[in-house]
């Protein structure tokens, strides 16, 4: 009991605590409410990416395997509701940085991430909406899923690290931290699963 309060104590400290502290910048007294729900939204999106791997890897105590795959795809599908929310809510506040964004034409190098994050999670969820239909195999969907996977949480972590916004930096970073170490370590246990696998059916 002991272990199962202190590591979901853990994780929901880790994510209230950046939301927290951008709830109290000084960056968002004037600030349109339809930005400033863009960007919580994005921010709710980061904590998500950390929950991801610790539900999908078995670090959450008190799941089953069924409902950490649950878990998992529940997160994932609240993970693109946020991003539909922050890059929305920035269009209609702004569109043409929008516009430029997904050109890859805008001059603040944290867009660029951003969007590469975006769309990999589009990718993600698309191929796990359509993973039966298209009748994948195995590796072929653990590779390639655990590959999008990879390249947004980078790709989120670099872009939330380069914006000077509401965000506290030491609370932001640490999240960034938690949810890159998390989904790395799953990455590496599974490929020791894989790994291990193969040797049994050698």
């Amino acid at each position: 009991m002991a272990r199962f309060i202190l590591i979901w104590t853990a994780v929901a400290v880790s994510i209230a605590v950046p939301i927290a502290a951008a709830a109290v910048s000084p960056q968002l007294e004037w600030r349109h409410p339809v930005y400033i729900a863009a960007g919580f939204a994005g921010i709710v999106a980061l904590g998500l990416l950390l929950v991801q791997p610790l539900a999908i890897g078995g670090y959450l105590p008190g799941l089953s395997a069924q409902g950490r795959r649950r878990l998992h795809r529940w997160v994932g599908s609240m993970l693109v509701v946020a991003v539909v929310m922050h890059v929305g809510g920035l269009w209609i506040t702004s569109a043409p940085d929008v516009i430029d964004a997904l050109l890859f034409a805008s001059p603040t190098p944290f867009s660029a991430w951003g969007v590469i994050a975006m769309w990999a999670i589009f990718a993600a969820a698309l191929m796990a909406a359509l993973r039966r239909r298209l009748r994948l195999r195995p590796r072929t969907w653990r590779n390639g899923h655990t590959l999008l996977a990879v390249i947004v949480v980078v790709g989120t972590m670099v872009h939330a690290i380069l914006i000077e916004g509401t965000m506290e930096t030491i609370s932001k970073s640490f999240l960034c931290v938690l949810a890159l170490v998390a989904t790395m370590k799953v990455v590496a246990d599974l490929r020791g699963w894989s790994i291990k696998r193969r040797r049994v059916e050698v």
